[in-house]
């Protein structure tokens, strides 16, 4: 192929078939998620109220591939393999020597990166006879996928998104609601934790910890039920490897290696979709590229949260998790504009952060949202408000290539479309967005919440 190409498309012959569990070549396994009672490793019998033993096969193997089912592979494939762009605009645009590429996301059903894992999820819960599906959401793109995915399976959904984006994106619960799922903003009236919140406070903005417990204890009290993560878990970080391992064949068929991997970090799966296989071929001497997280200042879990063991939602339910956290009771200010507001990171990625083999920076919304119009206004896309924290990261990397006159290749994911989060480009135009980085204060009270384990 010449130089002169802007899309790299992978044949449907070449759509990856097996997932790609990172835990079997890590030098150490990650720490096991804990009962909080018991404080004792958590067991199949614990989490079966929850997820189907699938899944829950999936979230403790160690095996490194794991074979994608052909009822999965068949709704894939409505948009799967996704393109790699090269933006060749871009790069004119900030006159750089650097090579920026991004595996595009936006090109699913809901428009994200989330459908890659919704519908494996889905799938596994309609084979073990579930009938009902709970979640949370945030910005809205993980309620938007798992509905989507639920309606292929003919699955009941019901989603608890935060309040605070719930009123920001009306679109989002009629996405949900077009693909069939009841909608509900958290905290609700609809559960006794959500009821004791709102008698607390009527206004109050809401957070994932909270939409999280909500969607569990309605899980929970439904045998028929089973409730649905959109990231954070290992099992969700395996779904969404088919990004990476695409796009290394796909730079392959260009004769590419990245420098440098950079992408958003929230809860961990868009990010470790794409960097897990290139980590695996770090790992194996076969390629040398940095790889960084890019989260939010206004929720820094990686760059000023620390690592130890916390629950994975407000009403403290869920089993204690190994992960680099805020605190399961840290509310992030609703002038947030994105996603990524989870107060705690994948405990995988954590671990992976830990051993050294990524990095990690938190930068500034308005930066973000500046990155996200320069790239729209030459690549043509307005990405969603989460994927312009990496492309932030990679203007700024691009930049010093063009101070230093080395030309880089950076490669990143394009995790969704921000054609339902146009509000917040509308404030970020009118000046009103503004930026909003935490104090020591507000982190060290944060932390508070955090259980001391003896």
């Amino acid at each position: 192929m010449t130089d002169d190409y802007y899309r790299v498309t992978l044949p449907a012959s070449e759509q990856p078939t097996q997932w790609y569990n990172i835990v079997g070549d890590l030098p150490a396994p990650p720490p096991p998620p804990l009962h909080p009672g018991t404080l004792e490793p958590v067991g199949p019998d614990d989490l079966a109220p929850l997820f189907p033993m699938a899944l829950i096969g999936q979230e403790v193997t160690s095996e490194r591939y794991v074979d994608i089912p052909g009822g999965v592979l068949d709704v894939l494939r409505l948009w799967r393999p996704s393109p790699l762009m090269r933006a060749r605009r871009l790069e004119r645009a900030l006159d750089t020597p650097a090579k920026i590429f991004y595996k595009y996301e936006g090109v699913s059903p809901a428009g994200s990166h989330k459908p890659n894992t919704a519908v494996a999820q889905a799938f596994y819960n309609r084979a073990e006879g579930v009938t009902r599906l709970t979640t949370e959401t945030g910005a809205g793109q993980w309620g938007s996928a798992l509905a989507f995915a639920c309606a292929q399976y003919g699955i009941d959904c019901e989603v608890w998104q935060v309040a605070a984006s719930y009123r920001q994106k009306p679109y989002r619960k009629t996405m949900m609601e077009v693909w069939g799922a009841a909608v509900h903003s958290s905290p609700s009236p609809a559960t006794e934790y959500g009821r004791g919140v709102l008698a607390a406070d009527p206004d109050h903005p809401g957070s994932l910890g909270m939409a999280i417990s909500e969607a569990i204890m309605m899980a929970a009290a439904d045998p028929a039920a089973r409730y649905c993560l959109g990231s954070v878990l290992n099992h969700v970080l395996m779904h969404q490897t088919v990004i990476g391992e695409e796009a290394l064949l796909q730079m392959a068929m260009v004769d590419e290696q990245p420098d440098v991997l950079v992408g958003c970090t929230g809860g961990g799966s868009n990010f470790a979709g794409l960097a897990f296989p290139f980590l695996r071929e770090k790992m194996a001497g076969r390629m040398s590229p940095a790889v960084r997280c890019v989260e939010p200042a206004s929720c820094p879990s990686l760059t000023r949260g620390q690592y130890r063991y916390d629950f994975g939602d407000a009403a403290q339910v869920t089993p204690l998790l190994k992960m680099h956290t805020l605190g399961h009771s840290f509310i992030p200010e609703p002038i947030h504009a994105g996603g990524l507001r989870y107060h705690g990171m994948s405990p995988l990625l954590s671990h992976v952060y830990e051993l050294g083999l990524v990095e990690a920076v938190a930068i500034p919304q308005r930066e973000c949202f500046e990155a996200g119009l320069q790239f729209a206004r030459a690549e043509g896309i307005i990405p969603a408000p989460e994927p312009t924290h990496a492309l932030a990261a990679a203007v700024r990397e691009a930049l010093a290539c063009k101070e230093s006159g080395e030309p880089k290749t950076i490669l990143t994911a394009m995790c969704g479309h921000g054609h339902l989060d146009l509000g917040a480009y509308e404030a970020y135009l009118q000046g009103s967005l503004a930026d909003h980085e935490l104090s020591e204060s507000e982190v060290a009270a944060a932390l508070e919440s955090v259980p001391v384990l003896a």
